[in-house]
């Protein structure tokens, strides 16, 4: 479980980044590059922790996957951009996809258990 909040945590520290690049660059301050970094790092360090037991397939699916839906989102509702029926229809695919990773993807210890199965 508490690899599953570090990835929870990696995916806002992603899209908080993400998100002030954006308002960085319609600023132009410097406060918003620097908070971006800071994030974009975070993200990638809890990442990397999260995937010493989540399927690393399954995690980055995850993260990338809630990252580019829910900077959507948030996009359409804090920047005013559009979200057209095609961005809707790749949001949906999107999900579709990380559900089928999710659900193809067996845990580590089902492996090391089948892998044990077949050495006794």
């Amino acid at each position: 479980m508490f690899y599953w909040l570090l990835l929870a945590l990696a995916i806002v520290a992603e899209i908080t980044g993400t998100l002030s690049m954006k308002w960085a660059a319609e600023s132009g301050g410097n406060a918003g590059f620097i908070l971006m970094l800071v994030m974009i790092a975070i993200s990638y360090i809890l990442l990397s922790f999260a995937v010493k037991k989540i399927a690393l397939g399954v995690a980055y699916a995850l993260w990338e996957g809630i990252g580019i839906l829910l900077i959507t989102l948030f996009s359409v509702t804090l920047f005013d951009e559009t979200l057209s029926t095609v961005k809707v229809v790749g949001l949906a695919t999107l999900v579709c996809g990380i559900i089928l990773i999710k659900s193809g993807t067996r845990s580590v210890k089902a492996v090391k258990q089948e892998r044990h199965d077949a050495t006794v």
